[in-house]
């Protein structure tokens, strides 16, 4: 054991590809990245600061762009070190750093839609009381909440595999630092922490999924009892742009941590990776920008000030 030398550092591969492809995959990760932050922060700033936009699902909305920019700020800068070298090191702090970001954003995505859900549920649902259910302030709570949960939850992770020694190899097959591919490489028994990544993170994933499922199934059915055709494609409309952006998100998700992995490629890992951290972000503002007219609106009165 006085032989072991501790890991400082690790060395992230990236894509193993050609320096061309690695090349355009860096001027195209920089222009998704690029609009990633525009998009996000435009939806930000209307939310903030249109006074019709003050209402608990765009809150919601402006929550899940504050965790899509910490999300995809956290990964795509070092991931366009990583192509323009072929690889870069990361330090022992700074891997775990990017983990404790990462798993934040993403636990508070989860749970982030899983509200938006359910105050869908209660705006068509249960109309009446929406005002006295969904009040600011207690969005406000159940916003904060969901971010403290999320940083309990990776910070416990992270405690336990802070624990484990780091002796052997240090290349980490992978784009970012995930905690899969880190425990692979460990030189201590991980049974525990594997165990305690399934017994945490299922329920993260499983609970604020049945939520979803839900709440739409209530929605379905509440919406086909509306007589008129317009009534319907009216209630609908409110839900679709969320329900396209739950699909992405936990499809990509599902795929990467609960379907067995055994027959799966680290390429395919990567790029399926790739879709929830960088796709996602990306795409999450324009439907909700180009699929609502509240959105469309505060954009139209912005554009028309500064024009005037």
């Amino acid at each position: 054991e006085n032989n072991l030398t501790a890991v400082t550092e690790f060395f992230l591969l990236g894509f193993q590809v050609s320096q061309g492809l690695r090349h355009f995959l860096f001027c195209v990760f920089l222009v998704v990245y690029c609009g990633t932050i525009c998009g996000n922060l435009l939806i930000i700033t209307l939310v903030s600061t249109s006074k019709t936009l003050h209402t608990p699902m765009y809150y919601f909305i402006s929550q899940l762009s504050i965790s899509d920019i910490l999300l995809t700020t956290n990964i795509v800068p070092n991931l366009l070190h990583i192509l323009l070298n072929n690889g870069g090191t990361i330090t022992f702090i700074g891997c775990f750093a990017q983990f404790c970001f990462f798993g934040v954003a993403d636990t508070s995505e989860c749970l982030l839609l899983s509200l938006m859900s359910y105050d869908r549920y209660v705006a068509i649902c249960n109309p009446l009381h929406y005002a006295s259910i969904m009040t600011i302030s207690r969005c406000v709570i159940l916003g904060a909440m969901c971010w403290l949960f999320a940083f309990s939850i990776v910070i416990i992770e992270i405690i336990s595999t802070a624990k484990l020694i780091f002796c052997g190899p240090n290349t980490i097959d992978h784009l970012f630092c995930d905690m899969v591919p880190l425990l692979e490489l460990a030189c201590s028994d991980t049974s525990i922490v594997h165990l305690e990544i399934y017994l945490i993170g299922i329920p993260i994933i499983l609970i604020p999924t049945a939520i979803i499922v839900m709440s739409y199934t209530y929605i379905v059915l509440a919406i086909l009892r509306i007589p008129s055709i317009s009534g319907r494609q009216k209630a609908f409309s409110t839900c679709s742009s969320h329900l396209i952006v739950v699909s992405i998100f936990y499809w990509t998700l599902f795929c990467v941590y609960v379907v067995p992995t055994k027959g799966q490629t680290v390429t395919m890992s990567k790029i399926l990776s790739l879709l929830y951290t960088v796709l996602t972000p990306l795409v999450n503002p324009i439907i909700y920008s180009l699929r609502n007219k509240d959105i469309k609106k505060a954009v139209h009165k912005v554009v028309y000030k500064r024009a005037i």
